[in-house]
Parts: C-alpha cells; structure tokens; sequence
C-alpha cells in the first residue's frame, strides 16, 4: 500500500470522528426576542435643610507682612466663634496673596482668605453671620439638601422610578401582543437642581460693628431619579 493511500484513508477516519463527536442540532429553535428601549421617571420637590455661607477676610497695603498677618487674626477670630457655635460645621478655603500693579509697575499687595459655614439650624447661622460681618466680608449664601436627607428622597424615589418601570414594561407586553419579557440593562440616574449662592457685594466687608443678616428664604429644589433600560420581548 503506498504512502498516498495510507495518508487518504486516515484524513477520512479522522474527518469521521470529528463528525461523530459534534452534538445533534436540536430541531427546536430558542426563542426569538424583539428589543425595545424604555425609560421611566420619579421626582419630589424637596425642602432645602442645610445654609451655607461663606465669608472672607481680604487687606491691601504696600507691606505685605503686616497685611498676612492681619487676614490671618480675623480669619483665626472668626473660626473661634463659629466653633462655639453648636451644629455650625467651618472650614478653611483658599488663601491668595496677588500683587497689584498700577502702570505695570507693583504697586501693592492683596490677601485674602475664606472661610466656609454649613448648618442645619439656620436660625443659628444667620445668628453667627450677624456677628462675625463685623470683621468678614458676606460673599455668598445658598441652601442646600443635607447629604442624609438626598439619599433618603432618593431610595424612595428610586423604588418609585422601578415600579413605573415594570408598569411600564408590562404594558408594552402585553399591548405587543407578547407572552413575558425579559430585563437586559438598565440605567439609574440621579439629578436635583442646583441652586447658585447669592452672591454679596464687596462693600459688605465690615466696617461697622452693628451688621445684620441677610434675610433668609429655604425654599425648595426638585429631585429626580430617572431610570433608562432595554427589555426583550419573546416573540413565540
């Protein structure tokens, strides 16, 4: 028997084994689905809890030692008193020394340093700002949600969102003709409106001793759970 023979007749017996070992094709067919892309929406105006504020303390001269340290005792003074403050949260931001030029030539220095107030109690806040504008400047104020109160709105809002989502869903269903569906994603989204803080001027920066708080209003923001998904519908 010649090589070429020996070679042909084992290709076939291997092509036969391969044959043999690949399953039976199930006559049967899966199912088919059809794709439909969906979205549901929750929302709840929700009353803002937390006042922010923020102040500054801002110098200019020509020495600029004298003028680091000044910014820095008010800035010292007014965290202390904030701190006896109970529920009144403080915190440093940033601190800018820049050089003041007048015909391209330096002139001076200014330096300035915030600080940043945060509160539930707003009555108590206001009460704190009162005081503390007889060496800081006002520079902006705004409410916003507590970070406790947003995650509570937002679990509620959540089940909400989900609920209309299968409502949905089961709709579409049924008004297609189709005997269930299948979930294959889905997309949870979060949004509430943010509120800009009210600027102040810059005369705010105390002079006078007597200084009174702004007139304050809480108000409210809408916050939104938004929920985005595909399903699949079986066909047969």
């Amino acid at each position: 028997m010649s090589g070429n023979t020996i070679r042909r007749r084992m290709g076939f017996a291997l092509v036969c084994l391969l044959s043999a070992s690949q399953p039976l094709v199930s006559e049967e067919r899966d199912p088919r689905y059809d794709l439909v892309n969906l979205s549901a929406q929750a929302s709840s105006e929700v009353e803002n809890d937390t006042l922010i504020a923020v102040l500054y303390a801002q110098k200019e001269g020509d020495d600029l030692a004298p003028l680091t340290g000044s910014v820095n005792r008010l800035v010292a003074q007014g965290i202390d008193e904030a701190k006896r403050s109970k529920g009144v949260k403080v915190q440093t931001l940033d601190y800018l020394t820049s050089p003041i030029y007048q015909q391209q030539r330096l002139s001076g220095w200014r330096v300035r340093q915030s600080i940043r107030l945060e509160s539930l109690q707003s009555d108590k806040l206001s009460e704190l700002l009162s005081k503390l504008q007889s060496s800081l400047a006002l520079e902006s104020v705004s409410y916003a949600i507590s970070p406790a109160r947003r995650r509570q709105v937002e679990d509620s809002l959540t089940q909400q969102a989900i609920d209309a989502f299968r409502r949905r869903a089961e709709l579409i269903t049924h008004q297609l003709g189709r005997s269930q569906y299948r979930l294959v994603e889905m997309t949870v989204q979060t949004s509430g409106q943010p509120v800009q803080p009210l600027r102040m001027r810059a005369s705010m920066m105390a002079m006078e001793r007597a200084s009174a708080a702004p007139t304050l209003e809480a108000g409210s923001r809408t916050v939104q759970v938004g929920i985005t998904g595909s399903i699949e519908l079986q066909v047969h």
